[in-house]
């Protein structure tokens, strides 16, 4: 059986088009994700933080834009949520189906572009999910305003975006290092950038039980570019955790998570 390789030409730091994604999940790779985040572990290091949340906004309908294998969409539906499933990669969704009916859940899956998410998603929802670094994926400010302003279009007039990240502003300003604690929490799993300049964030992924490797091309998104351009975007009472926690030093987290609400409020004179 021959199976398609990740493509990145002849240099490979020149690779920064956020249609790239679909060159990067090829099905060897997706075929190890779950490796690589360890779904027990994870759920241990994260708790019931995203299942808090929502409940805390009277969450109910949740899209979930970046399902990735499917780890947080199968906790959401076992927590009682009625939830979507939506990523771009058809191997990912794949994955997501599967391991979901090992959990006894169904997933209803939906392949879309988050650029154009509301030309495949019609409904509305309480709240927004894009989680596990994803939308890092996003190359240029036109795709990520564009994908923000399609998130907040599939909002409910009180909704709320659930967005994480990287951080970034360590990793260019200080040099990588990771707890994995709370994301990655594969054994058996090597996670490092590659490369990283102000525009981009290579990463290898180097699996020990068969020595393969893989890579993914991101964009270094600062924590305060992102939540001003939720700003602009029209979210408002932006509040940024840090590996869960409501404070923080910049430097210490593994990850950022904005949680941002749709909902208009005035400005106090």
């Amino acid at each position: 059986m021959s199976y398609k390789k990740q493509n990145y030409g002849d240099d490979p730091i020149t690779i920064r088009k956020s249609d790239h994604y679909q060159e990067e999940y090829i099905q060897q790779f997706v075929q190890k994700w779950d490796d690589l985040i360890n779904w027990e572990k994870r759920a241990e290091g994260e708790g019931t933080f995203f299942i808090d949340i929502l409940k805390e906004h009277g969450a109910q309908r949740v899209l979930d834009v970046a399902t990735g294998t499917g780890y947080h969409s199968v906790r959401l539906l076992e927590a009682g949520f009625d939830v979507v499933s939506a990523d771009g990669s058809p191997e990912m969704l794949y994955r997501a189906f599967e391991n979901a009916k090992n959990q006894n859940q169904m997933l209803r899956t939906v392949q879309v572009d988050w650029r154009w998410l509301s030309q495949d998603v019609h409904e509305k929802f309480d709240a927004v999910i894009c989680l596990g670094n994803s939308f890092t994926h996003l190359f240029s400010e036109n795709d990520r305003r564009k994908a923000l302003a399609e998130f907040y279009s599939a909002l409910n007039h009180d909704g709320l975006l659930i967005l994480d990240q990287r951080n970034y502003d360590a990793i260019l300003d200080s040099g990588y290092s990771s707890k994995h604690k709370f994301y990655y929490c594969g054994e058996d799993v090597e996670v490092k950038p590659e490369h990283t300049d102000k525009g981009l964030a290579r990463f290898r992924y180097r699996f020990n039980k068969d020595g393969s490797i893989f890579y993914l091309n991101m964009f270094p998104l600062r924590r305060d570019y992102t939540r001003n351009l939720m700003k602009e975007v029209g979210f408002q009472n932006i509040f940024t955790y840090g590996d869960f926690q409501e404070t923080y030093r910049r430097e210490e987290p593994d990850f950022f998570i904005h949680v941002a609400e749709k909902e208009y409020r005035k400005q106090e004179n």
